[in-house]
């Protein structure tokens, strides 16, 4: 009877687990839907700004000066952008992550000054006994993100840039394309590629024509490309938001369906050593009576 009580003390325990990986997995789909939201919500914005830039590219190409931006400089410092969750049980969420840092810390940087600043705790946790410097003054951002915190960040990154700290800036983050993919992305923040703001001749046909600018372009430049950068920048930590509560989610549910079957695998085997146990009493008493009718 003692094996009995121990699969009966492992099926409550699965069971409550169970409950919690599905409470989980409800949370994360609200958050994942709000997550969503916000993407979709910025989108037309920054569709306008590049839309704009598009517009002003030939300014900006010439206009001697905004070409701090644009300068390609000789690879020697470089800053990485490092997009992380702040808790854990979201699947390969965060491997992923850690992974494309490693590469390019070893491979494609390799021999360079790298500088890492993190955004999430989890990469932090797992690179701090590393050697290369790391920054961690912005890491508790996902715990309450908004457009405000990330332009502070994005406006200081841009001063470390345009000062020389750094000769480029990368994001490491996840792309979201739903909830159960999403793409690990090292994309250079800065220099800025005005190639990377122009969508395909439809979509240009819909942004260029003959505007007359008020303020001139200069003065437009001065503002936009900044922002331009500073919202590439909140959408990446939006697009990694949303992966993580993608990634949780799905994680949560292969977590809950699995319990479900170990649950069924446990009843099996409970009724199979209930009976048995059975089994072995009715065998006893037949065998006693048996042996007082002799």
């Amino acid at each position: 009877m003692a094996n009995l009580k121990e699969v009966r003390t492992r099926i409550a325990s699965t069971q409550s687990t169970q409950q919690i990986t599905k409470a989980m997995k409800m949370v994360s789909a609200t958050k994942l839907r709000k997550a969503q939201q916000a993407i979709t919500q910025m989108r037309p914005y920054a569709d306008k700004l590049n839309g704009i830039l598009q517009n002003l590219s030939d300014s900006a190409k010439d206009e001697q000066s905004v070409q701090g931006y644009f300068e390609h400089r000789d690879v020697k410092n470089v800053l990485l952008v490092v997009n992380s969750s702040d808790r854990g049980l979201c699947g390969g969420f965060n491997s992923n992550i850690t992974k494309e840092v490693t590469a390019l810390v070893e491979k494609t940087y390799q021999g360079k000054n790298v500088d890492v600043k993190f955004l999430g705790k989890k990469a932090y946790e797992f690179f701090k006994r590393h050697s290369f410097s790391m920054d961690t003054s912005s890491m508790t951002i996902f715990q309450d993100l908004n457009a405000d915190d990330a332009f502070i960040l994005g406006g200081e990154i841009i001063a470390d840039f345009l000062n020389g700290k750094y000769d480029e800036v990368r994001v490491v983050y996840n792309k979201f394309k739903n909830a159960a993919t999403q793409i690990v992305t090292a994309e250079k923040l800065l220099p800025v590629e005005l190639e990377s703001f122009e969508s395909t001749d439809q979509e240009k046909g819909k942004y260029l024509a003959d505007f007359t600018f008020e303020p001139s372009k200069k003065d437009l430049l001065f503002t936009i490309i900044p922002r331009a950068v500073k919202t590439q920048l909140y959408r990446t930590m939006l697009d990694s938001q949303a992966s993580e509560h993608g990634s949780r989610m799905v994680a949560m549910d292969k977590a809950t369906e699995n319990a479900g079957e170990l649950i069924y695998d446990l009843k099996l085997e409970y009724n199979q050593a209930r009976q048995a146990a059975i089994t072995t009493e009715i065998l006893e008493i037949v065998g006693g009576a048996a042996a007082l009718e002799g």
